[in-house]
């Protein structure tokens, strides 16, 4: 069975590969020596630990939740669960145009004005997920609105990584390894620093990563601003995605970003 993924040791060796001390960081996210100490010592985090401290480090506040294995607050979930298919597709259709439209595409996203979340929004459903570090990276993607068989078509279009969503789902539940490629291609898309999400993880890369390709940089930002959308939102901007590709439309290449 999967060890349940040490989050205070995860910071440690985060902390470690940027250099940097309690002190500083406790002094960047305004939270006490001792409170910091204790959280890499073990402690179990609050959500008044958590927000703070991951605008310090750079990293999303839902991320640092689902890593922590706290549950996420509804405020920092998906605005619209139902918007999840066509945020796949947002993404897929996304990463096949040229660079400048991959950027108005995006800002067309993020122009579009905020519904309210749907009365009958629910939390993602973690299923099986285990607290290993393959089922809090997998819970981070269903945070992003991708399902199992969205992530697997997403990452294949993407990354070199071409796998079945049962897999996905078996990395999840702790039954398949979290292994080095899947820390690298899960990163791109997280929109994470390869070696941070190694070592908050835990899984050690046999060799410094070369720098996320645009096309996966702009990937990660297009999956991100869609959670904000709304179904209908999400529907409109996956149409637009498409009609703004060349022919022929409904063919995706695998690996478009070279890793």
């Amino acid at each position: 069975m999967t060890e349940p993924l040490d989050f205070g040791a995860g910071l440690r060796r985060l902390l470690d590969r940027r250099a940097l001390d309690v002190p500083s960081l406790a002094d960047r996210a305004g939270l006490s020596t001792s409170d910091l100490r204790a959280l890499l010592a073990g402690a179990f985090p609050d959500a008044g630990l958590l927000r703070p401290l991951a605008g310090a480090l750079g990293l999303h506040t839902v991320d640092l939740f689902v890593l922590a294995g706290v549950s996420v607050p509804d405020e920092l979930t998906a605005c619209d669960p139902a918007a999840g298919l066509s945020a796949s597709y947002i993404v897929q259709d996304g990463v096949h145009l040229p660079a400048a439209e991959r950027q108005q595409l995006l800002q067309h996203i993020r122009s579009l004005p905020q519904q309210d979340r749907p009365a009958d929004a629910r939390p993602p459903q973690l299923g099986a997920d285990s607290d290993g570090p393959g089922g809090r990276v997998i819970r981070m993607f269903r945070h992003r609105n991708l399902s199992l068989p969205g992530l697997a078509h997403v990452l294949a279009v993407l990354t070199p990584s071409y796998l079945a969503a049962t897999t996905y789902g078996l990395i999840g539940r702790g039954d398949v390894e979290l292994t080095p490629r899947l820390v690298l291609d899960f990163a791109a898309l997280l929109g994470i620093d390869a070696q941070d999400l190694s070592a908050l993880t835990g899984v050690a890369l046999p060799e410094p990563p070369p720098a996320a390709a645009p096309e996966a940089v702009d990937a990660a930002a297009l999956l991100w601003e869609a959670r904000r959308l709304s179904a209908a939102q999400a529907r409109q901007v996956a149409e637009s995605a498409r009609a703004m590709r060349p022919e022929p439309r409904n063919h995706y290449y695998l690996n478009v970003s070279g890793a």
